[in-house]
């Protein structure tokens, strides 16, 4: 268990025969330094989601460091650029208190997390709180630590973006009902309602609601707009801890109640946690890992654990969730319903890694995006809680589909893919594009986006150099797909359409640049220029989407032999990408270039620079405690690439089937296939040698073959058997 007052690392053994892979795993890391993760209880892909706020303004609700306390939020955001969710807080305050609701500040002191678990000390109240989860509840324990009474309070006004009001009934001295208005992600208009169901052990001595923080002593209270929220009284708790359950449901109140029924019929809380550190156990021994050392395999098991927390669940115990747009009420049968689909930066690496590791999970996934695209009209761009949000920019729904079925993950119709990949390419006109693939019809009639957009406009480009690019990659995933289900006419077109990236690149210098209407490039044109695509900081260069001319100009990931003779060859291929990396022009901390230093492994003779490149980033930027991220964690995209390049794979090209590779972090690695989607039972890593350093690679077998190229196949992958990489030390 990871506690944030004392130094913890050296508490924990090196992984041995037996070891729990669990007491690897820091969920603090990434609290810091712009992680945006939270260090609450959470099930693998669950629902539910208890962790506290000490800043209503981030994200995830928690920023390490602050001692502030304003109650445990029951869902959340993990490693987002815009805060949303947070809903149905649950606090303490003093009995004493003049105005009883959640945001009445505490002290937070002598945190401790491990996966499934939480616990914290509210200084003021002298109340020790303890959380755990099943993947659609909660359950918090509250041991008061003096005899005086307690006032446990629940807020269903507030979310962490929007006080969007709500609705509440307290229903007996023990137990209430309601649900809160959440949305307005990244500024966005979308709104959502989260239900909730809670019970308390015993029965409080009083109880009461408020509205607008003025209390009441009734027992039904709604608004839209402003807090609300209702209170219940604990008399003399010194000892007797008091046990609240919430169940939460995206459906109905009615749904949280069978939720919680199901999944949390008593109050054994010890039972509960233990089933969450087990849940845990389970998911995370899909990979073994040997060697390296004890800080190096904290990071490798914390990044796998974030990367294992979104997409989530949305469905109930029922199977029931609510429709794209809040149209309605559907329902599965034998699979989960699930929901954050932040595709712009999953589709890198996240998607592959669940391709790969838990295809049945992926496949779960893709049938879910394959029936929203039917709900709504299009594949998600950026889901979150059944509502579109539009984020971001491309057509990455597409480039996962893509992925996941060309790589034989089961349960998916390759015919219903196509289609929804197609959609918005066939309902273009000449004069506009379904919003999923805003500037399409200019991107058909120019052969790239045109730099002048007007922004007044609902669905102006973002970045319409980066656009390009990204529609690109999507345009060859679609070609792909089209290929190989024998639709040789349509995959020829978009193999055409894949190549419009050629038209930004610019001979003179040598960079992927925007280009106006009438042919002529932008000026002036400065490709280190980080501002100027959007109104707001961090919007990227002009025409590029958080990022510059160098993160975008080597983003042609599924035609880099074509690059290669755009800047004249091998030698001005490698050395400005050189320069890339030594101008610092590189960056972790955000997607459009993060398979760069993989691309060395495309030209012969030059892929040494990659396992070097890869060892310094992994020893560099990562890192064990709350700061341990280089930045915010993409819904688990960055903690992904971690984990691909510690095993010395990576998919630099999704829908290629390709992985290249780089340098293993530890001696041998051990990935467990599922026999129900792949012939292999096991894929195991080595690396002969020192797995400490970054030194060159002489050598690289697979199954007993010495391999010409840096890369496996990914049938080759799942068929099971052994890649050995050799420093030749």
């Amino acid at each position: 268990m990871y506690r944030l007052h004392v130094l913890t690392l050296c508490i924990f053994p090196v992984l041995v025969q037996g070891q729990l892979l669990t007491s690897y795993v820091d969920p603090f890391v990434g609290t810091a330094n712009g992680g945006n993760t939270f260090p609450g209880a959470v099930q693998p892909w669950g629902m539910v989601s208890v962790s506290p706020h000490n800043a209503p303004g981030a994200p995830s609700g928690y920023m390490f460091g602050s001692k502030k306390f304003f109650g445990l939020g029951h869902v959340h955001l993990s490693g987002t650029g815009c805060a949303e969710l947070g809903s149905i807080v649950l606090g303490v305050v003093k009995a004493n208190a003049v105005k009883s609701r959640v945001g009445f500040e505490c002290t937070l002191s002598d945190e401790e997390a491990e996966p499934g678990y939480y616990a914290g000390t509210l200084v003021e109240p002298e109340v020790r709180v303890e959380a755990s989860v099943t993947p659609r509840c909660g359950l918090t324990q509250l041991a008061c630590r003096s005899d005086s009474d307690m006032i446990v309070v629940l807020d269903a006004g507030r979310s962490l973006a929007l006080n969007g009001g709500g609705s509440v009934t307290v229903l007996s001295p023990s137990s209430a009902e309601g649900f809160n208005i959440a949305g307005g992600f990244c500024g966005e208009s979308n709104r959502e309602r989260v239900y909730f169901a809670a019970e308390f052990n015993e029965p409080a001595v009083a109880t009461g609601v408020w509205r607008n923080e003025e209390m009441s002593g009734g027992t039904t209270v709604s608004a839209s707009d402003t807090s609300v929220g209702c209170w219940f009284r604990f008399a003399g708790r010194a000892g007797r801890p008091v046990l609240v359950k919430v169940g939460i449901s995206y459906v109905s109140v009615e749904n949280a109640r069978r939720n919680l029924r199901a999944e949390i019929p008593g109050w054994d809380f010890k039972k509960v946690r233990r089933e969450a550190g087990e849940a845990w156990e389970r998911a995370l021994t899909r990979i073994r890992v040997e060697g390296g050392s004890r800080d190096d395999l904290i990071k490798f098991y914390s990044a796998l654990y974030h990367l294992l927390i979104h997409p989530n669940i949305i469905s109930d115990v029922n199977g029931e969730y609510p429709l794209m747009g809040h149209s309605g009420i559907g329902r599965y049968i034998g699979r989960e319903r699930y929901t954050v689909f932040s595709l712009w930066d999953t589709y890198r690496t996240l998607h592959p890694f669940l391709t790969l590791v838990y295809p049945e999970r992926q496949s779960e996934m893709a049938q879910t995006m394959l029936d929203m695209a039917k709900e709504s009209g299009w594949l998600p761009k950026w889901e979150l809680a059944a509502n579109e949000t539009y984020m971001m920019v491309g057509d990455p729904g597409a480039i996962v589909l893509a992925d996941t079925y060309l790589k034989g993950v089961k349960g998916i119709d390759g015919g219903r893919v196509l289609e929804a990949m197609t959609a918005p390419s066939r309902l273009t006109t000449d004069r506009s594009a379904p919003p999923v693939r805003a500037g399409y019809h200019e991107y058909l009639r120019y052969g790239y986006i045109p730099f002048e957009q007007d922004t007044t406009t609902e669905w102006w480009v973002w970045g319409p150099a980066s656009t390009t690019l990204e529609y690109c990659l999507a345009d060859w995933s679609t070609a792909r797909l089209a290929e190989r289900l024998g639709q040789t006419e349509e995959a020829v077109d978009y193999d055409r359409r894949s190549l419009f990236y050629r038209n930004l690149f610019d001979p003179g210098t040598k960079f992927i640049r925007p280009r106006k209407k009438d042919g002529s490039w932008l000026v002036p044109f400065h490709p280190a220029e980080t501002e100027g695509s959007g109104s707001w900081s961090g919007s990227g260069g002009p025409g590029y989407v958080e990022g510059n001319a160098w993160q975008y100009t080597w983003f042609v990931p599924h035609d880099i032999e074509g690059l290669v003779r755009l800047f004249g060859g091998s030698e001005e291929f490698v050395g400005r990408l050189q320069e890339c990396f030594e101008t610092r022009q590189f960056t972790i901390n955000n997607e459009p270039d993060i398979a760069y230093p993989y691309l060395f492994t495309y030209i012969p003779g030059e892929e040494h620079h990659t396992a070097t490149l890869v060892h310094e980033i992994m020893k560099r930027d990562f890192n064990t405690g709350p700061g341990g991220l280089p930045g915010n964690d993409d819904a688990g995209t960055i903690s992904a690439w971690f984990v691909f390049s510690a095993l010395g794979i990576y998919p630099a090209c999704p829908a290629s089937g390709e992985y290249r590779l780089g340098s293993p972090l530890f001696s041998r690695a051990v990935i467990s296939l599922n026999g129900d989607y792949y012939r292999g039972t096991e894929f195991v890593i080595r690396l002969k040698g020192n797995p400490g350093t970054g030194k060159e690679i002489r050598s690289i077998m697979f199954n007993g073959r010495r391999l010409k190229t840096w890369q496996v196949d990914h049938g080759d992958v799942v068929g099971g058997g052994e890649l050995v990489f050799d420093r030749g030390d």
